[in-house]
């Protein structure tokens, strides 16, 4: 499709430009909306359920908030008795055991004992089984080492009497060692944690209920972890965010909160802050989302969509511009994080105060305030961003999600998608910077490539670290990665010592290869076509405007997406997020910011605006 001689291209693009343009709120960002979870619906069902047990009496609505929660997750069972992340997705075997688990907690009725046999069916075929050992071994065959999700997932179904009676339904579920948690971080490296550096709160709370319940038979282990409760807690206290929301995240707030409920904690100002922070956040339908907002992420996104086409100040006026890229100064750190240790100077994904600085939101951050009439402070800003880029990449080169060094977990290892996208912002203020640091811009630049070419596979594409699909084997989203690290390639080339010309030319081969008949993408090759993961494939093939057959499968992909959206008038979500440790959800805004900046790429290679 070419945008100067198609009507529906060009109508296409001039109504996505617009409809991302009207979702800008009027403090300047872009906020959007997170899909409803069964998974955290579940979760915090059980967490309320559990704290209506502790005196005083419910005086905060919480039997009806458990009540109207149990009722979203029966009219959202999937047909097969299973449940999904979203009422879009698969069921899985982590919520369907969080779901099952959590009707424990419902009020009996025939048609609650329904939804129950149907969630044993659904278990006993995926599982083997609904027996406590049979449970224990699918679900931590899921995860492998990382204990991150599996440890949590258990220690709810036990919460629910799902796992059998008494101390031995904590039998198949490891202790995790919170006791470490009260060693200065900066030996966290050494010890090899089972959990991610983002999941600390889950590590405390978890070992403790697990502590209390069936405590090691070993003495000395024992006291140790008897004298190390009373100042892990007092961790927990400080890790805690003033609104009560671990990562602004339903899930790990409501495994701390139920599991200090459980080992005897229900009046700790940790509970009592994450009941409340559960409470404000539960939605008028009686679901809880994935997380309160994705507001830094989806406004820098929509900064660079509008920016694909290089018109940016022909779409924002002087005072939209100058009003986002206020917000997001504002939303840069300036302290240390109280549990990843992340110095001042990073983006995280949300404006609340339960975000995490990361490496995929910070250079986000670098790319759209490049794009927004940079000032003084805007560069001071900046370089404090790069830096913080350059001291989170990882020995391989490559940039891991919170913390440099932690592991090789997922999250905290090195990320394609999200190396890429701090190539991109190096690049982007490179010019800006001050001769020292511009050199150490240039070395990160050379190491990060070179991880970019050992992560490529043989076939060409990338496969990356934060997004996924559900319909491919092992749930990955090569088409996310490659088309990300394509536009990074082409950045770079002829730009940096390493030659990247050979790299460009397989991600091309690979994204034409997998294109599907019907001028889509999905998430690999073969998979059923979405607006989401077209957008990004066409997005990435534009930007190879001297590459014939890539601008031939742009244009198809254009095409596809013409038709999909209704020429940018209907934007329907997929479940593309891949989140935590394998959960999914949606975004209401992804496909509309995905499609116009596939389309302003599009426009901008054909000179069109």
């Amino acid at each position: 499709m070419h945008l100067d001689e198609s009507p529906a291209g060009h109508a296409t693009l001039l109504a996505a430009r617009q409809a991302l343009i009207q979702e800008q709120t009027s403090a300047g960002h872009w906020e959007g909306r997170l899909s409803s979870s069964a998974l955290s619906t579940a979760t915090a069902v059980v967490t309320l359920a559990l704290s209506l047990r502790e005196p005083p009496s419910d005086s905060f609505g919480d039997g009806d908030r458990v009540q109207r929660g149990t009722g979203w997750l029966l009219d959202h069972q999937n047909e097969d008795g299973g449940w999904g992340d979203t009422d879009r997705s698969f069921s899985n075997i982590s919520t369907t055991a969080l779901g099952w688990a959590a009707l424990a907690f419902a009020a009996r009725s025939e048609l609650v004992a329904t939804a129950e046999r149907r969630a044993e069916a659904w278990l006993t075929n995926a599982a083997g089984g609904v027996a406590p050992s049979a449970l224990a071994k699918s679900i931590e065959a899921r995860y492998g080492k990382d204990r991150t999700f599996s440890v949590p997932i258990l220690t709810m179904c036990a919460l629910a009497g799902r796992m059998g009676p008494g101390s031995a339904a904590w039998r198949l579920i490891p202790q995790l060692p919170f006791e470490l948690a009260v060693i200065p971080r900066k030996f966290f490296t050494v010890i090899t944690l089972p959990v991610v550096s983002y999941a600390l709160p889950a590590l405390i709370a978890m070992g403790l209920v697990r502590h209390r319940h069936r405590p090691s038979r070993n003495p000395i282990a024992r006291l140790i972890r008897d004298a190390a409760a009373s100042r892990s807690l007092g961790v927990l206290d400080s890790l805690q965010p003033p609104d009560g929301g671990f990562l602004e995240a339903a899930p790990l707030t409501s495994f701390v909160a139920m599991s200090l409920i459980a080992a005897g904690h229900a009046t700790h100002p940790v509970v009592q802050r994450a009941l409340d922070f559960l409470r404000r956040s539960v939605r008028d339908d009686g679901s809880w989302p994935i997380d309160t907002n994705l507001a830094t992420w989806v406004t820098t996104l929509s900064v660079q969509a509008l920016n694909a086409g290089e018109c940016l100040t022909e779409h924002l006026d002087e005072h939209a511009r100058t009003s986002v890229r206020n917000w997001l100064l504002a939303q840069q750190t300036h302290d240390e994080h109280r549990y990843t240790g992340a110095a001042p100077g990073a983006w995280s994904w949300t404006n609340l105060p339960g975000g995490v600085p990361d490496g995929d939101d910070t250079p986000g951050a670098l790319l759209a305030l490049r794009d927004l009439d940079p000032d003084d402070q805007t560069r001071q800003a900046a370089a404090r961003g790069v830096e913080w880029l350059l001291d989170l990449q990882n020995r391989d080169g490559g940039i891991p999600t919170f913390c440099r060094g932690w592991g090789a977990l997922p999250f905290d290892r090195s990320g394609a998608d999200l190396t890429a996208h701090a190539v991109r912002a190096w690049l982007a203020w490179r010019p800006d910077l001050g001769p020292p640091l511009q050199a150490r811009v240039d070395r990160a630049l050379d190491r990060a490539i070179a991880y970019l070419a050992g992560a490529q596979r043989v076939d060409g594409a990338f496969v990356p670290l934060w997004f996924g699909n559900q319909h491919v084997s092992g749930e990955e989203n090569p088409t996310y990665g490659t088309s990300r690290v394509l536009l990074a390639l082409q950045a770079a080339h002829g730009r940096t010592p390493r030659n990247v010309g050979g790299a460009v030319s397989r991600a091309i081969g690979w994204l034409v290869n997998a294109q599907n008949p019907d001028g889509g993408w999905g998430g690999d090759a073969g998979a059923p076509s979405s607006i989401e993961e077209t957008a990004l494939a066409t997005s990435g093939l534009a930007a190879c405007a001297d590459n014939e057959e890539a601008c031939r499968a742009a244009g198809r992909g254009a095409s596809w997406l013409a038709q999909a959206t209704r020429h940018g008038t209907s934007f329907p979500s997929s479940p593309i997020g891949l989140y935590f440790a394998k959960l999914w959800y949606y975004e209401r805004l992804y496909p509309i910011v995905l499609v116009a900046e596939a389309f302003e790429r599009l426009g901008r290679s054909e000179g069109v605006s």
